[in-house]
């Protein structure tokens, strides 16, 4: 996901090779189209999340599984509104070319561009957190039940949110804003001063790109599996005692006798399944991206490779986005609490 270093070898690829760089068309293309459209998913993906906050805050938040979900519906908020300057300088640079602006675009793409992406790996982390702790409730219920309680929740979040700042801390140096003086006019703007990028930029490709992705992506994959296999057995629980009962009385009851997972616990797992399932889908460019990086460190410097590495990058972007925007279906779809709760406050509103 790193715009940073796909953005600025570009820039000087273009400079030095003009048209006869591989995949420059493409290029051109995309950015012109992802310009238009990440915009619309940033300002959906906010009012989404705006949505889920109130939502969850309304319905009460009793349970880990709805304390995670606002935190990860609040980490989500904050990486969307962190990431906003970085989409209007997309924008300027890739629609608005003709347009001035009183300092260097570069403050708006990157300033603030890594304090988003320590917000995206809370997000992750959370989805994880959710994986694990619903596959471990489901797995060994009576052993777990109540080891996830609320306060322990709330301070794993905690704890969660300074794991993440910690290991993006390499990264949060090499940023700063300077002034540099137009020698023609005379007059001094600010613009954004790189320290120590190549050897920052490489612990984050080892650290965060390397050693964290994989841990998330094997164990959430592992969730997913497991938590999938659990609905499958319930499911097919339900279905023997709905057709012994049948069989053995001349009329199926009301509330057929269910053994294992009750309804709302699998509408629960339905929806924390769906949540891990969206996120290991996002990731999968950015996997890709990540293991292209630690076996060949050059693949975003090398000059032939510029554009490619670009285009898969803004992929992975905005797969990122979607990531963080889409959720509010995945709730209403399979959260019964949820879908009462949202229907009631747009009731209220409609009456007023």
């Amino acid at each position: 996901m790193e715009l940073v270093h796909s953005t600025e070898n570009v820039s000087k690829v273009s400079i030095e090779h003009g048209a006869s760089i591989p995949y420059r068309a493409a290029y051109l293309m995309l950015e012109k189209i992802l310009a238009s459209i990440w915009p619309a998913i940033i300002l959906f993906g906010m009012g989404s999340n705006v949505i889920n906050i109130v939502v969850f805050l309304k319905s009460g938040n009793k349970d880990n599984v709805t304390t995670l979900l606002l935190s990860l519906a609040v980490s989500d908020f904050v990486f969307l509104t962190l990431i906003t300057p970085s989409i209007c300088g997309y924008v300027i640079r890739s629609l608005l070319i003709s347009y001035s602006l009183p300092f260097d675009v570069s403050i708006l793409l990157f300033l603030l561009y890594w304090p988003a992406f320590t917000a995206y790996d809370l997000s992750a982390f959370i989805s994880v957190s959710l994986g694990v702790m619903r596959c471990a409730c489901v797995a060994m219920p009576l052993k777990f039940k109540f080891v996830f309680t609320k306060s322990r929740t709330i301070k794993w979040v905690m704890f969660l949110a300074i794991l993440a700042v910690s290991l993006r801390l390499p990264v949060f140096t090499i940023h700063r804003i300077s002034w540099r003086t137009d020698p023609q006019t005379n007059m001094s703007s600010p613009y954004l001063k790189g320290v120590n990028y190549a050897y920052m930029t490489r612990i984050n490709d080892i650290l965060n790109r390397g050693i964290v992705i994989y841990i998330l992506y094997i164990t959430m994959v592992t969730c997913v599996a497991v938590l999938t296999f659990k609905l499958y057995q319930a499911s097919k629980i339900r279905r023997a005692c709905t057709t012994v009962l049948s069989k053995t009385s001349d009329q199926a009851p009301d509330k057929p006798v269910t053994y294992g997972l009750s309804s709302k616990d699998i509408q629960v797992v339905k929806s924390v399944v769906m949540v891990c399932l969206i996120f290991t889908l996002a990731q999968l460019p950015f996997l890709f991206l990540s293991s292209s990086r630690l076996f060949r460190p050059d693949f975003g410097n090398n000059q032939r490779l510029a554009y490619l590495f670009s285009i898969l990058s803004q992929i992975s972007l905005t797969c990122s986005y979607v990531n963080a925007s889409i959720n509010i279906f995945v709730y209403y779809s399979y959260n019964t609490r949820y879908r009462s709760v949202l229907c009631a406050l747009l009731s209220v509103k409609l009456k007023q």
